[in-house]
């Protein structure tokens, strides 16, 4: 019942691929993911080096065998690095998402590896087209981290509707309802990330873990505050969904200068530093292990996929 195009074409056993989470997405996560029989994918920000790279994909590799990498356009724009440090290390995909990727495709696809873009709107997926990929994402604004505005299932019916390639939905996917239901709406599959943010493989502070456990789903917002604080130089347009806390509080919708932004913004306390989640964190009411959270979301997915055929 979870055979398609992302299972036969990744050669993969689940059609589940681990988010590409910048900051939280290392070697052992993206491994155990992969080990438990989707495929994870490295979350290489803009603030990762080449060294980071090899460093995580050496343990990507060591656990789960095969792995992604997942980058950020708009910073290749300005250095292309990572790129190349990615491609070094044999991926079996690569994510260009948040920007126009026309520029890198043909590289990747001349180091024999797919391409795939994470896309927020109709317009966003006719960039993606044009440039080559071979499949997309649909992200919903349900989603953590940096997202669109369109909810999930909106954008995956319109974008289901609009191409002829395959589609991969995000934003919202906590459990193997969401992962059934995707399915059953034409996707070829889900990416995760919210459901694995309590997971002890994740890296950052230990308080993200407890803050996702502890967190419903009405407890995040929509802002771009923590990238003003961290002079992180996203493009307007994407703001970044995290778990609501007193710096959001005091400073999401304030007009406030970067420099009194970062003043304020402590990374080390967790009622000021940024935990990135999406609406999904409702979902999550345990500290479990990546590969048991994937496991148990395919194996509910596919017994509601049963009784439904």
């Amino acid at each position: 019942m979870l055979e398609t195009w992302l299972t036969r074409e990744l050669r993969i056993e689940v059609p589940i691929l681990g988010a590409p989470m910048g900051g939280r997405a290392g070697g052992e996560l993206t491994g155990e993911v992969s080990k438990a029989g989707g495929l994870g994918l490295l979350g290489a920000a803009r603030y990762a080096t080449p060294q980071w790279v090899a460093e995580e994909a050496a343990v990507a590799r060591r656990i789960g065998g095969r792995f992604g990498v997942g980058l950020m356009t708009w910073a290749l724009d300005d250095d292309d690095t990572l790129l190349d440090a990615a491609l070094a290390e044999n991926p079996v995909l690569v994510s260009l998402s948040f920007g126009d990727p026309a520029a890198y495709v043909p590289r990747v696809h001349a180091a024999g590896i797919p391409v795939v873009s994470q896309v927020n709107t109709l317009d966003d997926l006719r960039v993606a087209e044009a440039a080559g990929v071979d499949l997309v994402i649909a992200q919903g604004g349900e989603a953590g981290g940096h997202t669109g505005q369109i909810g999930t299932l909106p954008l995956l019916q319109e974008l289901l509707d609009a191409t002829d390639l395959p589609v991969v939905a995000a934003g919202g996917i906590g459990t193997g309802r969401g992962l059934a239901a995707v399915i059953a709406a034409g996707a070829e599959g889900a990416l995760i990330g919210t459901a694995l943010l309590a997971s002890p493989e994740t890296i950052g502070p230990g308080y993200a873990r407890e803050r996702v456990v502890e967190a419903g789903s009405a407890d995040t917002v929509y802002t771009s505050v923590f990238d003003q604080a961290r002079s992180q130089p996203w493009p307007s347009r994407w703001g970044g969904r995290a778990i609501a806390n007193g710096f959001t509080e005091a400073w999401h919708g304030v007009d406030g200068s970067e420099e009194t932004l970062a003043e304020a913004y402590d990374p080390s306390d967790p009622d000021l530093g940024v935990v990135y989640a999406g609406e999904a964190v409702g979902l999550v009411h345990s500290a479990r292990p990546a590969g048991e959270v994937v496991r148990q979301i395919a194996a509910d997915a596919e017994r509601l996929l049963r009784r439904f055929a």
